[in-house]
């Protein structure tokens, strides 16, 4: 147990010095709070903006030139009112950001009250108004709007096609970016991710007419994944964030969250130590298996009381309609969507799924997709790219996931190709661990070293992947299971099924290649490996940085973002949803990991200060949300699960939700505007102040 005189006396230190907090959870009068102390907490001030209507996530914020905010509404209830009952993109009409470094200039906004306030989308001192919605007719009436096609043009939704889909088709809108054309910045195009499988960027030329208001010409929009650019790339899927680069372009981050190979804390090496992967194979052992989102219901009548989490499982609904995208020829399914025939013919790589796409030049008719392949493969909520062009900044969503690093060779340029992309790709570690074991969240910095997994240029991770191409669900079925599935199909899988979760998937990076390239790491560091074992850190990024140590026990890390042209000095903010599990000292979890703080449902979000030469050493805790205990009069004014963060020009951060709404007393999601102490234009003579 922690010594409680040191904690009285860390908690004594800090008291004074907590500075701003949200309104009414001011430090002085913070709450008896049985759980963990500072939480909620705010170093500097938090102030709403907007609340999102019913249902909804608020995602994809972005801030125009002249201070207008857009952002998306993400998955809404059916039930809201017109037109909040359907996906879409709107901005806040009648005001503007000042991007004065301060908060004076708004109001802040009050929280819903009424059943009317909470199916809308309110913001302060404006009116949100709909700039474009899913499922209207785009491209001179060829597409819907957010909605992905077969090559042949057909809608790809669960009312032309039997199986799973990843969320309602175009119900998911999330990243915006506008690329501008002309110097005054009113006018360009909005990219949009689409967080679905088959997952879209949808392209909208919008403009600003001489009263400040915005249109869309959705007569020339058009859904990028419905190029055969993309096509060719095979396509992406679960869009989420993104980030604007530095040389002008859209990119998009694929959050493809059945990467996990294993479990939640477990590592290859603890299944070649047991023999046996039960208890601990993660979703990505059965992405070619027919009907591949079954496994946890199969997993669970295979094994009984010895069951266990499929860490990603959910996520492999979509993969047959990927499969579909790609051409596949649709398979006989029940109404439940259990195929009874497996795809044999076109089938999706899993290692083509999972990375940040880049839409070099965004103006062309269509613009052409590369995906970073040697920047890791993960669920990416979002890349932060910073203006040395070399450094890029990684969160990957879910349970157990890292914060990842990658440095290029040399300055990446918007004109080069792609592929020609050499660099560096880096895990965490977590070095104070000891000190900061069972404290609260507020009061610990996090100081991190960063460890080279493995050099490579981008065109040899994409010769990589290119081995895997020609797998289909026929293969898990010949390859796992001695049965022939064409005499006995329910026979054959049960056998492949348990098979692969012994043994793992042989069509795929096998359990002893993660092992030998950690081995090897190990005593001849990253450039000492063979040949055929180097390719493991950039297919397997997760599997590979929890073999070696990393700190691969974040939960959630949902955000990640710095004003646009930061430099040494400025800060990077990185949002932590919930700070639970694996980096808490809950119990059941005492022992696991390296990070064991108090736990903090609500979630966290650091900053990291900008080194000269890009590089970030230590995480300090600016936002503490709530615990799932706190009351309403605490948790109605704190920021909770935050997901997309965004860094205004003047140094300001939005901070927005997808909260499990904790002990509030309305269920609506809400974007904050954090203010950091003594903020100022960043960077100095570069912003011209």
């Amino acid at each position: 147990m922690v010594d409680l005189t040191r904690r009285n006396l860390v908690e004594a230190s800090i008291a004074a010095s907590l500075g701003a907090s949200v309104a009414g959870v001011a430090s002085a009068d913070e709450p008896d709070d049985p759980d963990t102390p500072h939480a909620p907490h705010v170093k500097g001030e938090l102030k709403r903006f907007s609340s999102t209507a019913l249902g909804a996530e608020v995602t994809g914020p972005f801030v125009f030139e002249n201070g207008t905010l857009l952002y998306s509404l993400q998955h809404p209830s059916r039930d809201n009112l017109a037109p909040y009952d359907e996906a879409a993109i709107g901005y806040f009409s009648g005001f503007r950001f000042e991007l004065d470094g301060t908060n004076d200039d708004f109001d802040e906004l009050s929280t819903p009250q009424t059943n009317e306030e909470r199916g809308m989308v309110r913001g302060a001192d404006s009116e949100f108004t709909v700039l474009a919605q899913a499922h209207e007719t785009i491209n001179g009436g060829t597409e819907e709007l957010g909605v992905v096609q077969t090559p042949d043009g057909e809608n790809i939704t669960t009312e032309a096609f039997a199986g799973t889909q990843y969320g309602d088709a175009a119900y998911n809108p999330d990243c915006n970016q506008f690329i501008a054309t002309d110097d005054e910045g009113t006018e360009g195009y909005l990219f949009t991710n689409w967080e679905n499988s088959p997952g879209n960027i949808s392209r909208i030329p919008v403009s600003r007419t001489d009263d400040g208001e915005w249109e869309a010409d959705l007569e020339n929009a058009i859904n990028l994944a419905n190029t055969e650019q993309f096509r060719e790339l095979g396509g992406t899927r679960i869009n989420c964030y993104g980030d604007l680069s530095p040389w002008n372009t859209m990119i998009s981050s694929e959050e493809n969250y059945s990467h996990s190979r294993v479990s939640l804390a477990a590592t290859v090496g603890d299944i070649v130590e047991a023999g046996t992967g039960e208890g601990r194979r993660g979703a990505h052992a059965f992405w070619n298996r027919p009907n591949p989102s079954e496994i946890q219901s199969v997993v669970d009548d295979y094994y009984g009381d010895d069951a266990w989490e499929v860490q990603g499982y959910w996520s492999l609904t979509g993969v047959e309609f990927l499969a579909y995208y790609l051409g596949a020829d649709p398979v006989d399914q029940g109404p439940d969507g259990n195929t009874t025939e497996p795809i044999g013919d076109v089938y999706p790589n899993p290692y083509r799924y999972g990375y940040h796409v880049d839409f070099r030049e965004p103006t062309a008719d269509p613009p052409q997709p590369a995906k970073y392949y040697v920047m890791g493969r993960a669920a990416w909520e979002s890349p932060d790219v910073q203006s040395d062009r070399k450094t890029v900044y990684g969160c990957s969503d879910g349970d157990s996931k890292g914060i990842y690093k990658f440095v290029a060779d040399e300055p990446i340029d918007g004109d080069d190709d792609p592929m020609d992309v050499a660099g560096t790709l880096y895990a965490p570690k977590v070095t104070n661990e000891t000190a900061a074991r069972e404290l609260p969240p507020a009061v610990v910095d996090l100081e991190v070293e960063w460890l080279a997994m493995g050099h490579a240029t981008n065109r040899e991770a994409e010769a990589w992947i290119a081995e895997y191409d020609d797998v289909t669900q026929v293969d898990y079925l010949e390859t796992h299971a001695e049965t022939d599935w064409e005499d006995d199909l329910d026979a054959a899988l049960e056998e492949a099924d348990r098979e692969v979760v012994e043994n793992g998937n042989r069509n795929y990076v096998t359990d002893d290649e993660v092992v030998r390239w950690a081995e090897q790491w190990e005593s001849e560091g990253p450039d000492g490996v063979d040949p055929e074992l180097r390719r493991v850190p950039f297919l397997e990024t997760r599997a590979a940085a929890k073999e070696i140590g990393a700190s691969i026990e974040f939960n959630k890390a949902e955000g990640v973002d710095s004003v646009d042209g930061a430099g040494p000095g400025d800060y990077v903010y990185f949002a932590v949803s919930e700070l639970n599990d694996d980096m808490s000292n809950e119990e059941g979890y005492e022992d696991v990991g390296d990070i064991q703080l108090d736990r903090v449902d609500g979630g966290v979000v650091y900053r990291a200060e900008l080194e000269d030469d890009f590089d970030v050493s230590t995480l300090e805790p600016v936002i503490v949300g709530p615990d799932a205990s706190d009351p309403a009069d605490v948790a109605d004014d704190a920021l909770i699960n935050v997901d997309n963060v965004y860094v205004m020009d003047d140094g300001r951060v939005l901070c927005c939700e997808d909260a499990a709404q904790l002990g509030r007393s309305y269920s609506n999601d809400c974007l904050y505007v954090y203010e950091p102490p003594e903020n100022g234009f960043p960077g100095g003579d570069r912003l011209g102040d």
